[in-house]
């Protein structure tokens, strides 16, 4: 990664190590912080998932919202009592706190912005919808 007079960064997925996603929260699923904790961002993280055919990112809630965009691959997001099949191309906003999981119906890759801090209050339970 090059990082500018200014506070740039710029760099190419490749170059960061796509480490699997523990065990607990998910099967056949690998994550690549591309700008996270120690990058110069104050406001928003990014990273790159991938997820091979068959794989699953369980059941999860936070107190943060993100985005996501897919880049390629066919699967299956269910946001609260909604399941969306999603491809190349479909953008999804998960809000803070609501229960969400993955599927990867073909191998998955998706890029995922979050917030560098909570934007919602941590609950015990996931909020229902």
């Amino acid at each position: 990664m090059a990082r500018g007079r200014c506070g740039e960064a710029v760099g190419h997925y490749s170059e960061v190590e796509a480490k699997p996603v523990p065990s607990e929260m998910a099967e056949k699923a690998r994550i690549r912080w591309l700008i996270g904790e120690g990058s110069r961002a104050k406001n928003f993280y990014m990273r790159l998932f991938t997820v091979e055919k068959g794989g699953h990112i369980k059941p999860h809630f936070h107190p943060w919202e993100h985005e996501i965009f897919v880049l390629k691959g066919k699967g299956r997001v269910r946001i609260g009592s909604s399941t969306y099949t999603v491809g190349e191309g479909y953008y999804l906003y998960i809000p803070p706190n609501v229960e969400h999981e993955y599927w990867a119906d073909e191998e998955l890759w998706f890029i995922c912005v979050i917030p560098s801090r909570p934007t919602a209050e941590k609950t015990e339970e996931p909020v229902r919808c």
